[in-house]
C-alpha cells in the first residue's frame, strides 16, 4: 500500500508531501493525521531546520474527502483520542505554529481548497504555482470555515478581504493570491518543484536558532495582547540568539566578510 505521507530530507530541509494524488489529495482521517504527525516528527528532528509541505501530483489539497464511502468527519484514530475536540482540523495549525518552530513553508503545486486551504494557510509562508486555486469552499457546502482560517486569513489579507473570500465563494489563482496575501510568490508549473526546493534551502543559510526564536517571537505575538510581555519576550529570544555559537559565528563572518558557517548550537 502507497504511503498517504512521504517525507524527504535534501540537507536540512525536510519535505512532507501528501501522497493521495489520485483524490487530489482529499482529507482522509489517516491523511489528514499522518500530515500533524509528520510535522511533529520534523519538530523533534535537530537536523531538519526548514520543514517544506506540499502536494503529490496536481494537487495541494482538495479539502476534506466528500466522495460516496468517505469516511466521516469525526476523529477517530489513537492520536485523536489523546487530543480535545479540536480534532484534525484544528491540529494542522497547532502543530505547525505552535509545535514547531522551524519554519514550515507551504509548496501550494496545485488547488487547494477547504480544510488543504487551512493546511496551506497554517504554513508560514507561501509559495503558490501559476495555475494553483484557491477556494474556501464553504458557502457552497453550507458550512463555517476551519483549520485556523477564521484566523490565518484575516492575518494574511485583512478582515475585509478575509470576509469577502469566503462569503462570495471566490476563487483566487497563482498571482491573484499574491496580490490578495494569501502567498508570497508565484511560480511557473514547470519551475514550481526547483524553485521550492531551491526557496527552503536558501533558509538554511542562516543560523537554525535564529530562525526559530524569530518564529516563536511572531507566532507570540498574535497571542499576546501585552505590548510589554511581547517586547520583554523578543528582548529575551535576542539574547538567546546572540548567546548561542550560531550568533557568535554569525558576527565573526560579517566582521570577516565570509559566509557563516552553521551548527544548529
Amino acid at each position: 500500500m502507497t504511503a498517504l505521507v512521504t517525507t524527504h530530507d535534501a540537507g536540512h530541509v525536510r519535505t512532507i508531501t501528501l501522497n493521495r494524488a489520485e483524490k487530489k489529495n482529499a482529507l482522509s482521517q489517516a491523511l489528514a493525521w499522518g500530515v500533524i504527525e509528520a510535522v511533529d516528527a520534523a519538530a523533534a528532528d535537530d537536523n531538519v531546520w526548514v520543514v517544506a509541505i506540499t502536494g503529490s501530483g496536481d494537487a495541494f489539497c482538495a479539502g476534506l474527502d466528500l466522495s460516496p464511502g468517505a469516511e466521516p468527519y469525526t476523529p477517530q484514530t489513537a492520536m485523536a483520542a489523546q487530543l480535545d475536540d479540536i480534532g484534525w482540523v484544528g491540529n494542522f495549525l497547532l502543530s505547525i505554529r505552535k509545535r514547531c518552530d522551524k519554519p514550515v513553508v507551504g509548496g501550494v503545486n496545485g488547488v487547494a481548497v477547504g480544510a488543504g486551504l487551512g493546511l496551506a494557510m497554517a504554513t508560514d509562508v507561501r509559495l503558490i504555482a501559476r495555475s494553483a486555486r484557491l477556494m474556501a469552499g464553504y458557502t457552497r457546502i453550507g458550512g463555517s470555515p476551519d483549520a485556523g482560517l477564521t484566523i490565518t486569513l484575516p492575518q494574511a489579507m485583512g478582515y475585509e478581504k478575509a470576509m469577502r473570500f469566503m462569503m462570495e465563494n471566490r476563487t483566487l489563482v497563482g498571482d491573484e493570491a499574491v496580490a490578495w496575501g494569501m502567498a508570497g510568490e508565484a511560480v511557473d508549473d514547470d519551475k514550481f518543484a526547483a524553485r521550492l526546493a531551491d526557496y527552503c534551502q536558501s533558509l538554511c543559510d542562516w543560523s537554525p536558532i535564529t530562525l526559530r526564536l524569530l518564529k516563536r517571537g511572531m507566532v507570540r505575538s498574535y497571542e499576546s495582547p501585552d505590548l510589554e510581555s511581547q517586547l520583554r519576550y523578543e528582548v529575551s529570544n535576542i539574547r538567546k540568539a546572540f548567546g548561542s555559537e550560531d550568533g557568535q559565528e554569525a558576527r565573526r563572518a560579517f566582521l570577516e566578510k565570509r559566509k557563516p558557517v552553521f551548527q544548529g548550537r
